[in-house]
């Protein structure tokens, strides 16, 4: 499955999709464009999370998660802090969904980076709805301890 086939199949389950991310998530747009010096780039999913006040991007890959991919959700979040994100808003979050990882490049590309950026290994099904739901309770529980991101 290619990774426009991946976006198309979330998007046709989007509301499902929601669901699963949990509460709070609003839809912005598929293939976002965002143009620097005239030239386009496309953030594939765009949310807004309305609870924590800030974009949420997703970059979907079907193969391998590089350094370069790291780097180009981080000229994304970059693009949004800054051309996107309105006074009271937070900084975005980046998650890249993967086949696959090697998790100390992914330890070496996302080292120096400020942005809260996060990269996942997917799966083509679902896990149970409960770990779902502690996996997303132990996530909001380190935004709250980390004051929700906001280092303004």
């Amino acid at each position: 499955m290619g990774e426009r086939s991946l976006e198309n199949a979330l998007i046709d389950k989007l509301g499902h999709f929601l669901l699963e991310l949990g509460k709070g998530f609003a839809f912005v747009g598929q293939q976002y464009r965002m143009t620097l010096n005239n030239t386009h780039y496309y953030a594939d999913l765009v949310f807004y999370h309305r609870i924590l006040k800030c974009f949420v991007l997703i970059d979907l890959k079907t193969g391998k998660v590089n350094h370069q991919d790291i780097g180009q959700i981080n000229l994304y979040l970059n693009y949004f802090k800054r051309e996107e994100n309105m006074a009271d808003d937070k900084d975005p979050i980046g998650i890249i969904l993967a086949a696959d990882k090697d998790e100390i490049l992914v330890e070496y590309a996302t080292g120096s980076i400020s942005n809260q950026l996060f990269v996942s290994q997917y799966q083509l099904y679902l896990p149970d709805k409960q770990l779902l739901e502690e996996k997303l309770r132990l996530f909001m529980d380190q935004e709250d301890m980390n004051g929700g991101g906001d280092k303004r």
